[in-house]
Formats: C-alpha cells, structure tokens, sequence
C-alpha cells in the first residue's frame, strides 16, 4: 500500500491562509496615502487621551487670563499655548476635549447609521417587491428633506440632551447606505454562486449572511468612511446653530459659535476648532477617496 505524502510547502502555506487585509492595503497605499492614515490614527489617539493631554479643566474660568491669544502673538501667556476665551478657558484644552466628544457622537451615529441603511438596504434587494419599494420611497423623501428641518422638529418634540443629539445624527445618513447596499445586493444576488446556493436549498439566512454580504464589504467601508466626514460637519453645524450639546461642555461646533461675536477682535476663539474640524475632516475624506480605489475591483 502506498502512502500519501503532502509536501510541507503546501501545509504551510494552507495555514497560512488569505493575507491580511489591513497589511494588503497598507503595503498598496502611496507616501501620501500613509502619512494621512499616520496622522488620523494620531488625531484618535489624542482624542482618546484627551484627559491626559489637556492642561486645564476645559470649564475652568479665569477672567484675568480671558481673550489672550496664541503663543507667538503680541500679549500671549506661554501657559495657553493656544489662547483663551472670552471667559478665560484654555483653548487648547476645549480643543481637546471638544475633538473627543464630537469625534464620539460622531463616531456613534455613523455606527446607527451603518447598521440601520444596511439592514434596510439588503432587506429591501433581497426582498424586493413592495417591500424594497416603500423603503427606496422613504429614502427618497428623507433625501428631499433638509437634515437640518429634521433635527429641529426632533430636538423640539424630544430636547436636546446628547442622546437625543447622538441618534438624530445617526438617523442622518442611512438613506445613502440604504440606495448604495441595495443596488449592490440586487447585483450580487444575480451571480452564479448565489443562484446555486438558493437552488442548493440553502435557508435565505445562510445565503444573506455567507454569500451576499461578504461581497459587499467593500462599498460599505467606503461610504462609511465618507458618511463619518460629513457627521463631523452635522453636528459642528448643529452646536454651532445652538441645537447640539449645550454649554458650557465643548465641541467644535460650540466653540466656533461661541466665537464669532469675536472675530474682529479675537479670532483665534474660533480659528482653532475650526481649523480642527477642517483638518479631521479633510483626513477623512482623503482616506475615503482612497478606500474607494483601492477596494473598487473594476480599478484592478
């Protein structure tokens, strides 16, 4: 009787499996590419140790220190290196802070986001009929609607508090994974390997869950990173017209709002959270357009 032999070549590199895709797209991504994802890890990473980068409590008050500027301008304090408010709070510190909590909310709602558009879209691919109907209608509508008007009559009926801010925000942006999940389950669910798995028997669970959603992954990263962008600038517009998180607790949004009765006089109130809010988002947005060639097949 002869035996079987298996190189040990061929075992290892069956354990060793698919590469990773992280590392693939690392490995793929330009000069510029990598210093942008460099800097949005390190702009998480000092939101995330906010409370141990900032020098001051953001809501401690010192009138004898108010309205001093940056360092390197006429008048400065070394102890603000970014100035102060009208109140005497340091702005390097709101800043901080104010990074944290709207990179949160913001994070959070495109999670609602996501996981709302996307269940709804495939849902309505799959199910088609009626179904996929009324939701592509409610889409329609929600796109034809200011978000703006939406967020005023839901704070009206249901406060402000930051839940309520939290999940309005959230409920921002579904509609765009809804129409882009939708048209990508209807492709898919066209393929070969998903008409023999429905022909196999296989329960629509197993199909929706082993074969169509895996493969569309890709577009749902890709809009995810574009939506998470564009709530950056919901709720900074939202604190900044006085309907998100109220005073005297930082965001972004709040600070420049808080700072354009001072523009004349004092800009650096509201130069700094927004040239924060400019620079989070623009990263965002660069590794967006970056995801979207690098994962899209077609460009391969």
């Amino acid at each position: 009787m002869t035996e079987l032999t298996v190189p040990v070549t061929g075992i290892a590199a069956a354990r060793k499996g698919k590469p990773n895709l992280l590392l693939t797209l690392w490995s793929r991504a330009g000069l510029v590419t990598r210093i942008n994802l460099t800097l949005f890890v390190l702009v998480l990473a000092i939101a995330a140790a906010a409370s141990w980068l900032a020098p001051y409590d953001p809501d401690a008050q010192s009138l004898l220190s108010r309205l001093k500027p940056p360092v390197g301008m006429p008048g400065a304090q070394a102890s603000h290196l970014l100035g102060s408010d009208q109140l005497g709070r340091d702005l390097l510190a709101r800043t901080l802070y104010g990074l944290q909590l709207t990179m949160a909310i913001a994070l959070i709602g495109s999670l609602i986001s996501l996981a709302v558009g996307t269940f709804l879209g495939i849902i309505a691919g799959y199910v088609r009929g009626w179904f996929g109907g009324f939701v592509m209608a409610v889409v329609d509508i929600q796109l034809a609607i200011p978000f703006t008007l939406i967020a005023l009559v839901v704070i009206a009926v249901f406060g402000n508090s930051l839940p309520v801010l939290i999940v309005t925000i959230g409920l921002a942006g579904w509609e765009v994974y809804a129409r882009v999940v939708r048209a990508q389950v209807l492709a898919v669910s066209q393929m070969p390997f998903v008409e023999a798995a429905i022909a196999a028997g296989a329960p629509h669970s197993r199909v929706l869950l082993k074969h169509i959603l895996p493969n569309i992954v890709s577009p749902i990263i890709v809009v995810w990173t574009m939506t998470f962008s564009a709530l950056i600038l919901a709720e900074s517009s939202l604190s900044f017209l006085g309907l998100g998180v109220q005073p005297p607790t930082a965001t972004l949004g709040s600070m420049v709002g808080l700072g354009r009765d001072y523009l004349a006089s004092s800009p650096w109130i509201a130069l700094v959270p927004a040239i924060a809010i400019m620079f989070v988002s623009l990263q965002v947005l660069l590794i967006g357009d970056w995801l979207r060639d690098a994962l899209d097949v077609r460009l391969k």
